[in-house]
């Protein structure tokens, strides 16, 4: 049986920021690479490029893949939903800004928060706890709400966020999909591998049909871009989420993933020279608060 936790600890907790830090820089370099790298195959690099991290990890520990464990059935349903996650935000980031995607993505707790009671009585959300998560919502809104009145990427922006909007459906919907199947009983390694091999598969394929050419040469830009996502992101840090998942409740993990738009803010303002407004530090305490509620102990 799984090590499952009723509450998050103290290691949870830091790992969780760290990844959330992670992601909120993702956006930034899928945008950066995307003149050089075309969408689709820069998404498709991704899943590919972390398959065989996975995999070559996996040997080095004698973590076994293909063993009979009715994991299958599962395993191709998250790894069509976590294609067409990622299929979403990379054509979605060609019609609007990494900052506006992020934002959108992140409606997932709400679907995990919706759906995991039907799978998990135990992970029903309190009152106060409903309160919380959107509470942080609300705070992460409220910080880009500055930037929402003035169009960034041209009339088909929209197309963007509604991409963006199903993408952050997908996504939870993928952890609903690993908690309710055998996945939620198998390894880290075996979890993400499957995501990666079938979203692998599926969008080098769509890449190959949307008949964007693959670039001749990368500037150092690119290249770190890439390397950043594929073997930071895609490997390491989504090998501890899925870890997480297995290990400590859904819901309140998704609560922490909140952090990320703020983190992407951050870090727009450090590497992008962008103000850092009254409205930041108010969704950061806002957030705060809103984690603190999902996360608090009731009697």
């Amino acid at each position: 049986m799984t090590d499952r936790k009723s509450h998050l600890d103290a290691v949870a907790v830091v790992t969780l920021v760290f990844c959330c830090f992670l992601w909120g820089l993702n956006q930034v370099a899928a945008k950066a690479a995307m003149p050089e790298i075309p969408a689709l195959w820069q998404a498709a690099a991704r899943s590919i490029g972390g398959a065989i991290l996975v995999w070559l990890w996996s040997l080095s520990r004698g973590t076994r893949l293909f063993e009979r464990d009715a994991t299958l059935p599962g395993g191709l349903v998250a790894g069509t939903l976590f294609a067409a996650e990622f299929f979403c935000i990379f054509v979605g980031l060609q019609f609007t800004t990494a900052s506006r995607m992020v934002v959108f993505i992140y409606i997932a707790p709400f679907v995990v928060a919706l759906g995991m009671p039907l799978i998990a009585r135990s992970e029903k959300l309190s009152l106060w706890q409903s309160i919380g998560l959107v509470l942080a919502f609300a705070g992460v809104a409220w910080a880009f709400a500055e930037g929402f009145s003035q169009p960034h990427a041209g009339e088909k922006q929209w197309v963007g966020d509604t991409l963006g909007v199903l993408a952050g459906v997908l996504w939870g919907g993928t952890t609903l999909a690993i908690r309710a199947t055998a996945l939620s009983q198998a390894s880290a390694e075996k979890t993400l591998l499957y995501q990666l091999v079938v979203s692998a598969v599926l969008l080098l394929a769509a890449a190959v049909l949307s008949g964007a050419p693959l670039p001749e040469r990368l500037s150092t830009l690119a290249w770190a871009a890439l390397f950043f996502q594929v073997v930071i992101v895609t490997f390491a840090s989504y090998l501890i989420w899925f870890w997480l998942i297995r290990h400590y409740p859904a819901t309140r993990i998704s609560s922490f993933t909140m952090l990320t738009p703020v983190f992407g803010l951050l870090l727009g303002a450090v590497l992008l020279s962008e103000p850092v407004t009254g409205r930041l530090l108010f969704a950061l305490a806002t957030v705060a608060a809103g984690i603190y509620l999902v996360n608090r102990k009731t009697a």
